[in-house]
């Protein structure tokens, strides 16, 4: 497994502070405890992201991954690449999800762990977007394929901050599925 300093850092966010939760509803399902059970069939769409504290004059990107793949007890293909998103704007009020108006960098991917694996964790990361950034443009498949399977096994969230030109994440949360 790659090295994810950032991973824990912002798992430990969570633990200090509260107001670090990132909205997430996925379908019918409104992630406001992290680590909270979706099932597979119910997180097909990339999720509706919100954060009360977001500030409407700036756009963020989320990175999200699956810790546990493929199975929690033996993780040794982990973190995968579920999604990398940019061009996110808050909605109408700060409660509103956030809007999306960029291509994606990383499609988003919906939970698919193997028969017999109990939860993974899907884990939601929230970064101010830079003023210059290219994301897209440099890392993106071109013409905006999809992003292969094998670009996103051992995703390190430590490479992907460092390669966007990320700051410190601004939000986490994270929900269970199998």
């Amino acid at each position: 497994m790659p090295s994810n300093k950032s991973v824990q850092a912002g798992l430990e966010l969570l633990k200090k502070d509260p107001s670090k939760v990132l909205g997430l509803t996925i379908g019918k399902h409104n992630i406001t405890e992290p680590g909270q059970y979706v099932p597979r069939a119910d997180a097909r769409s990339p999720p509706q992201l919100t954060l009360a504290s977001a500030s409407p004059s700036k756009s963020y990107v989320v990175i999200a991954l699956d810790l546990d793949a493929p199975f929690p007890s033996f993780d040794k293909l982990g973190p995968i690449l579920h999604w990398v998103q940019s061009g996110l704007k808050v909605g109408g009020t700060s409660a509103a999800p956030f809007d999306i108006s960029e291509p994606f960098v990383a499609n988003y991917i919906g939970p698919a762990p193997p028969p017999g694996s109990s939860p993974h964790r899907y884990v939601f990361f929230l970064y101010e977007q830079p003023e210059a950034f290219d994301g897209v443009k440099k890392f993106a498949p071109k013409d905006g394929k999809n992003l292969g399977n094998a670009s996103r096994m051992w995703a390190s969230l430590d490479e992907w901050e460092k390669k966007l030109g990320l700051g410190e994440v601004v939000a986490v949360n994270y929900f269970n599925s199998n």
